[in-house]
């Protein structure tokens, strides 16, 4: 039976502010920006209205021109982006940071970014306050409507408290999924109210071949992918598939016809690996 609580159109509410994340997001990593532009519009017509890009990936520009070629308004889309490392002062880091806003809204004086966040911890706790202070003025400036981290760990958390104005981040975007599940960090931003978003959910399709995975999929007549979105919503955490296959993005979202079972979450529960069933990274607590 399809869960009565689970819809496209589900959306969290961040901690102190009105603002809400859509629970179903696209990645863009690697998206090229040949094609980035067509991923994202076919996800919107999907229904996605979450798109999760990064300095990093290099295609900010590319999921702006989307939005504004979508026809949906700006209100109904939740953008986000990251920093990766500071510009080497507060200046040019708040103007990296800036500019990042101007390339994703298209240099309008209103535009604004949905949700920024830091990348990583692992330019060290200078580096990271420096990015924060910045993030944080933008939120002053309403240029950001929420800011957080990407791979944090306990410790990291812990220690913006000296000087964050905004405490907790608002957000957490870490590796999540069957094989990693990072029981602790994510322990600890439920008791702290931080959102935790699930990168690599798919794993990369580095499992598609596992056979409990298969199993379950058979039995619910989905894809591996499908059951592993599935999974993921249904743990609480904001999902984000890649793809820049119009079938699998379309696919992708085709998640709410179908509820995992107890038992059926309890088995994929059951294939964590911990640190070593990470494919990108685990955070360190």
């Amino acid at each position: 039976m399809p869960s009565p609580e689970l819809s496209i159109t589900d959306r969290l509410s961040l901690t102190n502010s009105s603002h809400r994340i859509p629970r179903l997001g696209f990645g863009i990593y690697q998206s090229p920006t040949s094609v980035c532009i067509n991923s994202c519009l076919t996800a919107f017509r999907a229904g996605y209205r979450h798109i999760d890009s990064a300095q990093f990936y290099r295609n900010e520009t590319e999921m702006g021109v989307a939005a504004r070629q979508s026809g949906i308004p700006r209100s109904e889309l939740f953008l986000t982006t990251k920093i990766l490392t500071p510009g080497g002062s507060p200046e040019k880091t708040y103007q990296k940071c800036l500019d990042s806003v101007k390339k994703v809204s298209g240099e309008t004086e209103e535009g604004y970014v949905d949700l920024f966040l830091i990348h990583t911890p692992n330019g060290g706790p200078k580096a990271v306050k420096e990015m924060w202070q910045a993030l944080e003025k933008l939120e002053s400036e309403s240029r950001v409507k929420a800011i957080g981290v990407s791979n944090f760990g306990i410790g990291h958390i812990e220690e913006m408290k000296q000087y964050a104005r905004i405490w907790p981040p608002q957000v957490n975007q870490i590796e999540l999924h069957p094989w990693c599940q990072q029981r602790q960090i994510v322990e600890y931003c439920n008791a702290q109210k931080i959102i935790v978003e699930a990168y690599s959910p798919l794993v990369r399709n580095q499992r598609a071949h596992d056979e409990t995975l298969n199993m379950i999929s058979k039995a619910y007549d989905k894809t591996t992918a499908q059951v592993l979105i599935r999974y993921s919503l249904q743990k609480g955490w904001v999902s984000l598939p890649k793809s820049d296959t119009p079938s699998r993005i379309e696919a992708n979202a085709d998640v709410y016809d179908f509820e995992l079972s107890d038992a059926d979450m309890r088995t994929l529960d059951g294939l964590d690996q911990g640190a070593d069933g990470a494919i990108v990274q685990a955070v360190k607590n």
